[in-house]
């Protein structure tokens, strides 16, 4: 039976950050998000949060309010595809930035499976044909400190912290400084976790090839997971692939691509051994599975950047899904406080949340003590 929906919402959130957060070449000083409730004619109302783009979070709201809410009332919320396929022209102008468009239809395409679940009372991991019932936790960390190159005290808090955390792994900030620095923060953060605890390292394309090459040969033998975004956007492709084969460091990329076909040329052209895209930044679920399809076909293992509310369900449901990407409640206070039953981190885990949709009730109070449109 179809369900049609009869309401569209967006809300822009912004909640102040205790300090400025500094990676290779950017910084964080606000968390932001679109909340995005989508409401059937059953009384299902599909609701989660997407995103963290400070500088688009007005414009990404007003296309969602302005361009696809006319587009998708009366639809049938169990059309996923079709519903995902009016929206996707929005992306199609080329004089426009392509960003908004992703992230609107990102925002709606998630509330739309959260609706679908609700209404099947199902949660999405299975949906999706999933199995799985936790994840390990990777934490994202190792932020620079404002004026020091290498302050090993700090690193080394910040492990300790991590570890007393519950995580089982942590993503450690480098490629703001220069190759030798960060090498050897890498190694006060290793002697700090100790061998049973996992590194991975993400450059956030701070470096050029000779440098980022020169840094993966100085840390292969410190145990890392994988070595993320590691060169320039300009050629990151082939660059990425040189860094992997002459370091034997595995590679991780795939947050800063828009399509699927461009994950899967990563795959094919040998740039990667793990794909991190972003559902949130992309276009939803719905291609995110799309390329999570080809991971597992091809052999290579699948991430997802950041967003655990989105991502938890999505990695579950992924043959070769990998760690559930969270942040520190002080870099990440959202989904430490946006959700009202969040399930804790045990010997390393998270349990994917078992209710239905997303399995997450979002904290209302909160939501509108720092939404934007008050």
């Amino acid at each position: 039976m179809p369900s049609r929906i009869t309401h569209v919402e967006a809300i822009p959130v912004k909640m102040p950050l205790n300090k400025v957060y500094k990676g290779s070449n950017y910084f964080m000083s606000h968390r932001v998000t679109v909340v995005t409730r989508i409401e059937t004619e059953d009384g299902i109302a599909g609701e989660i949060y997407n995103g963290d783009e400070l500088d688009h979070l007005d414009a990404i709201v007003r296309m969602i309010r302005q361009d696809i809410a006319p587009l998708i009332l009366g639809e049938n919320v169990f059309d996923s595809n079709r519903i995902w396929q009016k929206i996707y022209p929005l992306t199609y102008n080329i004089l426009a930035d392509r960003k908004i468009a992703l992230n609107a239809l990102s925002c709606v395409d998630s509330a739309v499976h959260d609706a679908i679940g609700k209404t099947l009372q199902r949660p999405l991991v299975e949906l999706w044909g999933g199995s799985r019932t936790s994840l390990p936790v990777m934490l994202i960390g190792g932020y620079y400190t404002e004026g020091v190159d290498c302050d090993e005290k700090a690193i080394r808090q910040d492990i300790e912290n991590y570890k007393e955390m519950g995580v089982a792994a942590c993503k450690f900030k480098v490629g703001g400084r220069a190759p030798e620095v960060d090498i050897k923060r890498v190694e006060i953060a290793r002697k700090a976790a100790g061998d049973d605890f996992i590194l991975s390292v993400d450059a956030n394309q701070g470096w050029h090839r000779k440098d980022a090459l020169k840094f993966a040969l100085g840390i292969k033998d410190y145990n890392i997971r994988w070595f993320e975004e590691p060169c320039r956007w300009s050629y990151d492709k082939d660059a990425m692939r040189d860094i992997r084969m002459m370091s034997g460091v595995p590679v991780a990329a795939g947050q800063s691509e828009v399509s699927p076909a461009k994950c899967i040329e990563f795959m094919m052209n040998g740039t990667i051994d793990v794909c991190n895209y972003d559902a949130s930044w992309s276009g939803g679920p719905t291609v995110w599975r799309q390329v999570a399809g080809a991971a597992a076909a091809l052999g290579f293992d699948m991430a997802h950047h950041e967003e655990p509310q989105i991502s938890a369900h999505l990695l579950g449901s992924a043959p070769t899904g990998t760690f559930l990407e969270v942040f520190h409640p002080d870099r990440d206070p959202m989904f430490y406080s946006l959700i009202e039953d969040r399930n804790p981190f045990r010997g390393g885990y998270y349990e994917i949340p078992n209710g239905p949709g997303f399995g997450v009730k979002l904290d209302w109070d909160v939501i509108n003590k720092f939404r934007l449109d008050k």
